[in-house]
């Protein structure tokens, strides 16, 4: 592929993902997520905010050190504390991009910055100019572009462009372009920028309207050589433009589209389960591309009509994404080498034969329960085991009791290890959930705001896994927590004191909602 025909898939889960409340993610989720990133062969990692916080800095730093086959991107804002942080953040990878941005809107300068336009192109010169001496790679971006005046932004690109930037992203920051609105503005920047060649053009759309993907690709058609995306479109208030439909959309319309991707896609279906097991968000049924019911047929004409011919109702293959043809696939009696070499085809990994031999234990305690072992409960057992290693665990379930009956209030009893002391307690409640976390509660003291308690279905049948996320936030903090098992009440509790536990965890923190592009 030239670079004329490439297009440049840059991956901002890490960074702009990581901004949807809850979705806050510990260094050793952000290296797991990454390495995933890297298998799925995505062009530019951005890893974080390194001067957000601590915590951020030393999660681009782990990546940095990890990721060989992607370049690794950190954000700053225009001055000079937030670039030299981000250079020594990225500063282990063998490729890097620092990636600055200024807000340049009329409503974004005058009101959030409070400074003048000529305040501005100078604050983004000296950003870009003193990230070139640390890196060979920066982009930078005019925040809000979409709402912002076209004369002024043809200045300051022409003036970020002279000063060193590599890479020219376009923002519609708060999803409010249209794409043929979109598209012009691309189209009139590269038309009036006497350097325009100079630097790759990128756009950065979020979903505010539903219009992320449309928008993305609009501007592909007009010159932009780089998406910035996110795994199941995660991100900020709506999101961002989902990196499955970016890729799928230009690979199965080649026949529209001068450019295509690097993308592995058999790895995509296994990496939107991952980010949505650590980061709790699941993904909706009817997702394209990577929903439960992207591929399934329910119309007899359409059951039909693939039976005979499948293009006559798909216009792409489930496996080509990483959907298994095979769902079910092991039961009790299967071996080690059977888990392992069916998790590889998944596209599970193991860092450690620690995390393997954790994984293949859990499931073995499932098929206990449950007689078929689908490629759903590999994904839940193998996201469990590592986080179960990675984590802090210091509170544990070690029994669990509950009554429920018709016309009675619900009873919880509740033994947990903490930190390796036998505590138990017992609540009532207004059903054998709330009954079970009041009982925890009782025992750990934990004062927090439940802000989200759902329940999915891992697969099909009475016997299947019910996979629970809890949210919970104290002090500002916000954390995810989740639990699977084939008894719904168990897993609730499993999940709520995963959450628990990572709010008692020293170091563990939530990504400020920080201003970003």
């Amino acid at each position: 592929m030239s670079e004329a025909d490439r297009l440049i898939i840059f991956d901002t889960t890490l960074r702009d993902g990581e901004q949807s409340p809850g979705a806050s993610m510990t260094r050793e989720e952000k290296v797991r997520i990454a390495r995933a990133l890297e298998r799925l062969q995505v062009d530019v990692i951005e890893a974080g905010f390194p001067a957000a916080s601590q915590g951020d800095f030393e999660s681009v730093r782990a990546v940095a050190q990890t990721i060989t086959n992607a370049r690794v991107c950190g954000l700053a804002r225009a001055n000079e504390q937030d670039i030299d942080r981000a250079g020594e953040a990225i500063a282990p990878a063998p490729a890097g991009r620092i990636h600055t941005f200024i807000a340049t809107s009329p409503v974004h300068m005058e009101k959030k910055l409070q400074l003048t336009p000529d305040e501005v192109v100078a604050r983004a010169m000296a950003a870009v100019g003193r990230a070139r001496n640390l890196c060979d790679d920066v982009e930078f971006s005019p925040e809000d572009a979409g709402r912002s005046e076209p004369d002024f932004l043809c200045r300051i690109i022409e003036a970020a462009i002279d000063a060193g930037a590599t890479t020219i992203n376009i923002p519609d920051t708060v999803g409010y372009n249209l794409p043929t609105q979109f598209a012009g503005l691309i189209r009139g920047l590269r038309e009036r920028i006497p350097n325009a060649d100079r630097a790759v053009w990128s756009v950065h759309c979020h979903n505010d309207l539903g219009l992320a993907v449309a928008n993305s690709l609009a501007a592909v058609r007009e010159g932009a050589r780089q998406i910035e995306c996110t795994i199941n479109g995660l991100g900020e208030r709506a999101g961002n433009a989902a990196l499955e439909e970016v890729v799928m959309a230009l690979r199965t319309r080649r026949d529209d589209f001068p450019c295509d991707t690097r993308i592995e896609t058999r790895e995509i279906v296994p990496t939107s389960k991952l980010v949505a097991n650590i980061t709790g968000f699941q993904v909706q049924p009817n997702k394209a591309i990577v929903g439960i019911n992207a591929f399934a047929h329910e119309s007899g004409i359409h059951q039909d009509g693939v039976l005979k011919h499948r293009e006559t109702y798909e216009i792409m293959r489930a496996e080509d994404v990483g959907w298994g043809t095979n769902r079910m696939v092991l039961g009790k009696h299967s071996g080690r080498n059977a888990f392992r070499s069916r998790c590889d085809e998944l596209g599970i990994r193991f860092e450690t034969a620690a995390q393997l031999n954790e994984a293949f234990q859990r499931f073995k305690d499932l098929a206990d329960k449950k007689h078929e072992i689908f490629d759903e409960d590999l994904q839940a057992v193998a996201t469990e085991a590592v986080a179960a290693l990675e984590e802090d665990q210091g509170v544990t379930l070690v029994a669990f009791r509950c009554c429920s009956e018709t016309g009675e209030t619900p009873v919880a009893d509740v033994t947990l290890n903490v930190d390796g002391e036998e505590r138990q307690s017992s609540a009532a409640g207004d059903g054998p959930v709330d009954a079970a976390f009041k009982a925890i509660d009782g025992i750990l003291g934990v004062e927090a705001e439940l802000l989200l308690y759902s329940v999915n279905n891992i697969t099909t049948g009475t016997d299947a896994q019910g996979e629970v996320t809890v949210r919970l936030e104290r002090g500002g903090r916000v954390v995810n927590g989740q639990g699977s098992d084939t008894d719904i009440v168990i897993a609730s509790a499993n999940a709520y004191l995963n959450a628990l536990n990572r709010l008692r965890a020293r170091g563990q923190r939530t990504h400020p909602q920080t201003e970003g592009v």
